[in-house]
């Protein structure tokens, strides 16, 4: 019984410490949600000179003279780029189309003003869900190497499981929160960044990866408290049956041992009597 229950709080403590690492990667990673922005092309110039809008006459003169109409025969999406960009719960990355690399800001300014206290609100439910896996990974180490007996063992048991519970409710919430606050971003954000296509990333399927190895602990650690209550349940059930068995059988023994001692003892006193009788009858 004690190999199986170091065996399930070893199951337990991995898949608590799972949970916390994606938590964590996908808590401080930007890639939650991805896609591609269509924008405008820039004006071909010296530096430029690919994925431009490339006007007619003399370019010099164009550039200096912001007067001159500038007349371009690309039409429909060919006058516009579609740059890569990925968006976590702190920072929405896009690609930069004038230079090498990425520019980043902060989503949480991008929301609209009526989700930002939801958004607020996710972040705060998924720090708390951080904040409690730890306490469960926490409890669950202490239960597996540093437990004195059974009955420790148990509610240190107990309390992982409410507090791993608990967490992956805050992670679910905190979760689905963030899902709504960018899809109305989507609909109602700064027109210079609304998506024409996107998809969730690998944050997103680590968060939920996160959820799943949570909820995992907590049935396992709960299974584990349930087991090990029955198998206790089950021997103490044994026990007093034996001690019943036992008792009834030393009972018994005693009422054959009494019941014998009293045939003995009336069959002494009989004796006696025939001897007194013999010896006081007249000759």
């Amino acid at each position: 019984m004690k190999t199986n229950r170091r065996c399930r709080a070893l199951l337990a403590v991995s898949l608590n410490l799972m949970a916390l690492l994606f938590s964590t990667t996908a808590f401080i990673t930007t890639h939650w949600c991805e896609g591609t922005q269509r924008v405008p092309k820039p004006s071909c110039g010296k530096e430029k000179k690919t994925n431009c809008l490339n006007y007619s006459g003399n370019e010099t003169a164009n550039e200096t003279n912001q007067n001159v109409v500038h007349y371009s025969w690309e039409t429909g999406d060919d006058r516009f780029l579609f740059r890569y960009f990925h968006t976590g719960i702190w920072y929405s990355c896009e690609e930069n189309i004038n230079a090498a690399g990425e520019k980043c800001r902060s989503f949480i300014d991008l929301a609209p003003a009526s989700e930002k206290g939801v958004l607020w609100l996710s972040v705060v439910s998924e720090v708390l869900y951080i904040m409690l896996l730890v306490v469960g990974f926490s409890l669950m180490c202490l239960e597996l190497f540093h437990s004195s007996s059974v009955i420790d063992g148990l509610k240190l048991n107990a309390f992982a499981a409410v507090f791993t519970v608990l967490s992956g409710l805050l992670g679910m919430v905190a979760h689905m929160m963030y899902t709504q606050v960018f899809q109305v971003t989507v609909s109602l954000g700064p027109e210079d960044w609304r998506p024409h296509s996107w998809d969730y990333g690998w944050s997103f399927c680590l968060a939920w990866g996160s959820f799943t190895c949570c909820m995992a602990a907590s049935v396992t650690t709960l299974n584990s408290y349930t087991k090990t209550v029955i198998e206790f349940r089950h021997k103490r059930k044994i026990f007093e049956q034996g001690f019943r068995e036992e008792q009834n059988f030393l009972d018994q023994e005693a009422m054959k041992y009494f019941r014998e001692r009293t045939e003995e003892e009336r069959a002494e006193a009989g004796d006696l009597r025939l001897q007194c009788l013999h010896s006081c009858s007249p000759n």
